[in-house]
């Protein structure tokens, strides 16, 4: 596994179901994704309470957690219908790894997992509805998991140091 760094503990990662036990391990790392306003549409200043209404989600949503062998809390994801009635047969879903410790394959664990939930709860689709342009890593990511850009809203996210920059929306048949 040589020649991508942390590699090695991808195999470590295990996937559960989110708890509220779990939430006070998510929280701080969510809170500064969020507030550093580079990769989500949520408010910046999105307070502990909402952030907990909108992450663990109910059925038909559903929330997990990655987690090493010792149970720390690596990253997130949460999975739910994309959209009600006629269009509830396509999915969506949204993740947050911890920054300290992107580049172990969390990201890639966290999305097969969905993929793998989508097509076992009967989806016939995936679509992420707003990913930043300029969040590189994520559309790599999604690409490698066999998602397309569909279009691209110009200029349709504000980000803090780059300013107006495309939102993608994309997609991948299950």
């Amino acid at each position: 596994m040589a020649g991508r760094p942390g590699a090695r503990h991808a195999e470590a990662v295990l996937i559960r179901t989110a708890t509220g036990a779990d939430w006070p391990a998510i929280w701080p790392f969510l809170r500064a994704i969020v507030a550093a306003g580079e990769t989500y549409t949520y408010p910046r200043d999105l307070d502990e309470a909402t952030a907990r209404e909108m992450w663990l989600l109910a059925p038909p949503g559903r929330t997990v957690v990655a987690v090493d062998d010792d149970g720390t809390v690596l990253g997130t994801a949460k999975m739910n219908p994309n959209h009600m009635g006629g269009a509830s047969h396509i999915a969506s879903a949204s993740f947050m790894v911890d920054p300290r410790y992107g580049g172990r394959g969390v990201g890639r664990a966290l999305g097969t997992h969905v993929l793998d939930w989508a097509r076992a709860e009967g989806y016939r689709a995936m679509q992420f509805n707003a990913v930043v342009e300029t969040n590189t890593g994520a559309v790599a990511l999604w690409k490698s998991l066999g998602f397309q850009i569909m279009t691209t809203l110009p200029e349709g996210f504000r980000h803090p140091t780059e300013g107006y920059v495309g939102l993608h929306i994309m997609y991948r048949l299950l």
